[in-house]
């Protein structure tokens, strides 16, 4: 499993971080998203052998927001 933080721009409210979560937990091989309007960041735990960090970029991008950085937490074999 990788934990990944994506750096976001335009989300406006609590709302947006919502969106976020659901579309980014419903990608094949994601265990978990935890999605902050307020730290304009999303943590991302995924297996990188069924979901490519690309794919999860595009997910968060496709409704409007910008993916503006990334930044590897770690790697753990679970």
């Amino acid at each position: 499993m990788k934990t990944t933080i994506f750096k976001i721009e335009g989300m406006t409210c609590d709302a947006c971080a919502s969106t976020i979560k659901s579309l980014v937990e419903k990608e094949p091989g994601v265990r978990m998203a935890s999605v902050s309007f307020g730290d304009r960041q999303a943590r991302v735990l995924y297996d990188p052998h069924s979901v490519e960090e690309n794919r999860i970029a595009d997910t968060i991008q496709k409704p409007g927001f910008r993916v503006v950085g990334r930044d590897s937490v770690g790697e753990a074999d679970h």
